[in-house]
């Protein structure tokens, strides 16, 4: 983990060859890392907040 944190680190910094495309490729990784996060804790979070608000209603 330490060494995929150090590698981030050193491709901000470098300003070599940055383009569009290398930009539009990491936003489309973020946004489908994203989306792959909230498909696999959706529905958890769905019931966890189910839970939350039977627990108002009905103390």
């Amino acid at each position: 983990m330490n060494s995929l944190i150090a590698m981030a680190k050193e491709f901000a910094r470098d300003e070599d060859g940055i383009t569009a495309i290398e930009y539009g490729l990491i936003a489309a990784t973020m946004v489908t890392a994203v989306m792959t996060a909230f498909a696999y804790l959706g529905p958890a979070l769905g019931d966890a907040f189910e839970a939350i608000a039977d627990h108002i209603k009905n103390p």
